[in-house]
């Protein structure tokens, strides 16, 4: 069995060795998919429907600036409110088709593994459509905040080595650090280093997008209502915590852009007859692009927030260890003794001890950061016009709380009477 250094020398051979890209074969599937995907999209937007497009040019401006992955400093997270089934792709038909052939510039997104990813033709698909698969809670006992697929995210939107600051393991002695290679916080763990694939269920095997080095920094995009929510006036429902761990452990910060969206609702309406199947055409889209949001003003005491939950913890855990050790030397007649260090092990993005999950300093600035994100979406829907100003209990997780109790996939809010769609 190898030591603890031969495994540490191993991770950062691996990581050394890390691929840039996948496969052609790949490649090419992502290429056409990515592309035909873009082509229809914006084909349905511009050629049947009456679209409407604000702060596209500066959107353009920022992607453009992101074309070469070597030379991106920080991912791109866009975030926006969920009206239809067809939000993504049919949105990102507002890009030219010049970026439509460029999957290294386009976003990837989290999908229901329960449909997207129901076999393995399906599986294929979204994989090469730059989509991860998210179990949720009312169809899996896989899904929730801390699932595998989150963690890809956190890493496409962050670049390796993974390191998670306040988490660093003990050095490594002199054999291993007088490689020219990186530290011994920069191994990075098995998850994505050394393997071409993660599971979300123990038993499932899924492509690993992050260990390649061309998707560094990538462009992620969430819809954090987490169901369709057809409003009359397009308001918003609390936006669930998952977006808030793509704010504050991706490293460093992402740019975050808020969007809005309006109109896919009316071409795909949860009530709509036959033939059901068929978008509507002849539809009135709006989709609004907000600016890059000022990270420091809206989101940086919260990250540190975190970073000072993060060091409690970590010193939290030494203690325990110190205090673990003197009980056993004691036990044993002050003899040499190990315990185990779960703290000086490489602990990296989207890998966190349970009182990092659970804590209620962390869920109290999870909740925060969510919040506030709700709330730049809301702003972007403020500056594109004529709807009426939110409801302020829409934003509380506890106002959907009678939705809650529903066991239909499909039906009309208790709260707000807006149909509701969960498939």
């Amino acid at each position: 069995m190898a030591s603890p250094q031969q495994q540490q020398q191993q991770q950062i051979q691996n990581h050394a060795q890390a691929p840039h890209s996948p496969n052609l074969p790949s490649r090419i599937a992502s290429v056409m998919i990515m592309g035909l995907t873009g082509i229809i999209s914006r084909t349905f937007l511009y050629g049947f429907n009456d679209i409407e497009v604000k702060g596209l040019d500066r959107f353009k401006q920022l992607l453009d600036s992101r074309e070469d992955p070597e030379r991106r400093e920080r991912g791109l997270l866009t975030v926006s409110n969920h009206i239809s089934v067809l939000d993504d792709p049919v949105v990102w038909g507002v890009l030219p088709l010049s970026y439509a052939f460029n999957p290294n510039n386009l976003r990837w997104t989290l999908a229901a593994h329960d449909i997207c990813f129901a076999n393995p033709t399906f599986s294929a698909f979204f994989t090469a459509g730059q989509v991860l698969p998210c179990h949720r809670l009312k169809h899996s006992p896989h899904g929730g905040l801390f699932q595998p697929s989150l963690t890809q995210a956190i890493r496409l939107l962050s670049s390796q080595p993974f390191t998670q600051p306040g988490f660093s393991p003990a050095p490594l002695t002199s054999p291993v650090t007088s490689l020219s290679t990186p530290s011994a916080v920069d191994i990075p763990d098995p998850f994505t280093i050394g393997t071409l694939t993660y599971s979300t269920t123990g038993s499932d095997s899924h492509p690993a997008p992050s260990i390649y080095t061309r998707n560094r920094h990538s462009w992620v995009h969430v819809f954090p209502e987490g169901l369709v929510h057809q409003h009359p006036q397009v308001d918003l429902r609390y936006f669930k915590w998952g977006v808030a761990r793509l704010i504050l452990e991706s490293e460093p910060a992402p740019d975050v852009v808020p969007m809005f969206i309006d109109g896919t609702q009316h071409v795909m309406n949860e009530e709509r007859g036959f033939p059901r199947f068929l978008p509507r055409i002849g539809k009135k889209i709006r989709v609004a692009f907000g600016e890059v949001v000022d990270y420091e003003r809206e989101f940086g005491d919260l990250r540190r927030r975190w970073r000072r939950e993060v060091e409690r913890v970590r010193q939290q855990e030494e203690e325990e260890v110190k205090a673990a050790t003197k009980a056993a030397k004691a036990a044993k007649g002050n003899e040499l003794v190990t315990v185990e260090n779960s703290s000086s092990k490489p602990r990296l993005l989207g890998d966190l001890p349970e009182q990092l999950k659970y804590s209620e300093e962390a869920q109290k600035i999870r909740i925060e950061c969510a919040r506030r994100m709700r709330e730049q979406v809301l702003k972007v829907r403020r500056e594109l016009g004529g709807y009426d100003e939110s409801d302020p209990n829409f934003g509380e997780a506890s106002t959907w709380a009678p939705d809650r109790k529903v066991k239909a996939e499909k039906y009309k809010s208790r709260v707000d009477g807006s149909e509701i769609n969960q498939d």
